[in-house]
């Protein structure tokens, strides 16, 4: 069974009670995820770090396809290792035995739904470990309109370049093909890097570098930057009409009234 059964995902995602897809992946709703798009990666990792102890969400270290693009959504997680014959065989096994067909690579991309990112540990592999080229690329642009975040290689880079719909965070570019690696968990925890991902944990990947926000902080993330955004406009209007000092605003926590007078502000301007 390389696919992770439903039952062991929600095992492993606990803490979030919302809606599940088929696969046990949580289903964050699409309000959520589309609202994360204006949210900072600084501002993910405030709340993830500092709110809850999550130390290992953000990877700075890959390359970004797009860096003009914002890419957000569900996590469909995906783990190699370095061939070997025995797991090799069992995993081609297994893949027949449930009726896939093409490379294992393809296996878990004609899964895809829209709003998935597709996140795989190629253990950093770029010569042979191209997880991708411009056909399989099409395939998850055209499934997800979202995209992928390797921590492998990509090839056909110019073509992928092209595809609408589609960013990648990828380690490295190469004309080879991928060789000599198995595919041996989907929708299990796997490492980017230094960060840590689980299936259905929402991507925001920026031009600074990815964060993989846990479902159920999700929201949490969501409101907060929109609390910090409202509030930015508050506080540079009061700087600009005098009402208040730039040393009045820009401090961690406003003075009881000038929190009491952006209460006021925000009920009259919501």
């Amino acid at each position: 069974m390389i696919f992770s059964q439903a039952d062991r995902i929600a095992a492993l995602t606990p803490l979030y009670t919302g809606e599940r897809f088929d696969d046990g992946r949580p289903r964050v709703p699409d309000d959520i995820v589309e609202r994360m798009r204006l949210v900072t990666n600084d501002e993910a990792w405030g709340v993830m770090e500092r709110g809850h102890e999550y130390h290992y969400q953000f990877e700075g270290s890959l390359l970004n396809m797009h860096p003009e693009r914002v890419m957000v959504g569900r996590a469909v997680t995906a783990r190699y290792i370095p061939q070997r014959p025995d797991v090799h065989g069992a995993t081609m096994e297994a893949g027949t035995s449930e009726g896939r067909t093409g490379g294992q690579n393809t296996w878990i991309i004609d899964t895809l739904q829209p709003g998935d990112v597709l996140v795989v540990d190629l253990f950093g592999k770029i010569e042979d470990g191209t997880f991708i080229g411009d056909n399989l690329g099409t395939a998850i642009a055209a499934r997800t309109k979202a995209g992928l975040v390797v921590d492998g290689g990509v090839r056909d880079f110019e073509r992928v370049y092209e595809l609408e719909n589609f960013n990648c965070f990828y380690r490295g570019a190469h004309p080879s093909a991928i060789l000599n690696v198995t595919l041996v968990e989907v929708n299990g925890p796997i490492m980017i890097g230094e960060a840590s991902v689980m299936p259905g944990d929402v991507v925001l990947g920026t031009r600074e570098g990815v964060s993989f926000i846990p479902a159920h902080l999700a929201e949490e993330v969501v409101t907060r930057s929109e609390d910090i955004r409202y509030r930015d406009v508050f506080g540079k209007a009061m700087i600009a009409n005098g009402t208040y000092s730039s040393g009045d605003i820009d401090v961690s926590d406003w003075a009881d009234h000038i929190e009491a007078h952006f209460t006021e502000w925000a009920q009259a301007n919501s």
